[in-house]
């Protein structure tokens, strides 16, 4: 694991498209959200990061989801990472509760679309598709304890400044700015 700062594309910048298969086997496409907020978020099942933000990003999903389009991408090579390869992502949904799409960027376009770097990264858009947050869930990180081993001792996520930046995308109001670029695993690129 690399520790790796996201690359926080420019604001305004408009939503790539992407037409990606989610975990039933539907294609999940960014049109489909056309006239409201899609919050697109760079994922996967393994790293430490996600595991430590994942409980929330699924009361995220819970709680803005009829209000926001919500879409989660995984991006990192399945091959040399099967951890992260579709019949595990669909275990990830069923444990976590996501409700939203769970989508697979098998040949990396969609991320680098998108400047990912990092897992996770998101990636807030108003309603005309336009970049409007880029950055860190909240300040909350896993404590690593050893190899392979961490726990919240830094504190449980609360995703302070996402939901800031929802909210304010709601309300018609101005995002907060001082966006701070969200840290995690490096995408394993191919």
């Amino acid at each position: 694991m690399a520790l790796t700062p996201s690359t926080m594309l420019a604001l305004g910048t408009p939503a790539p498209d992407f037409a990606l298969p989610d975990t039933e086997g539907n294609t999940v496409t960014r049109e489909q959200y056309a006239g409201r907020p899609l919050l697109v978020m760079f994922i996967c099942n393994h790293c430490p990061y996600v595991k430590h933000v994942a409980p929330e990003l699924a009361r995220l999903g819970s709680e803005y989801g009829e209000r926001v389009g919500i879409v989660a991408i995984q991006s990192n090579d399945i091959v040399a990472y099967p951890d992260d390869g579709p019949e595990k992502m669909k275990e990830e949904v069923a444990l976590r509760g996501y409700t939203f799409p769970y989508v697979l960027d098998a040949d990396q376009s969609v991320a680098k679309a998108y400047a990912a770097a990092c897992t996770p990264d998101f990636f807030l858009f108003d309603a005309d598709h336009k970049l409007v947050y880029r950055g860190q869930l909240d300040d909350t990180r896993p404590h690593r304890i050893s190899s392979g081993n961490y726990d919240a001792r830094n504190g449980q996520a609360n995703g302070e400044d996402l939901r800031a930046a929802l909210d304010a995308v709601l309300a018609g109001d101005p995002v907060p700015g001082g966006q701070v670029p969200s840290m995690g695993c490096n995408i394993k690129w191919k």
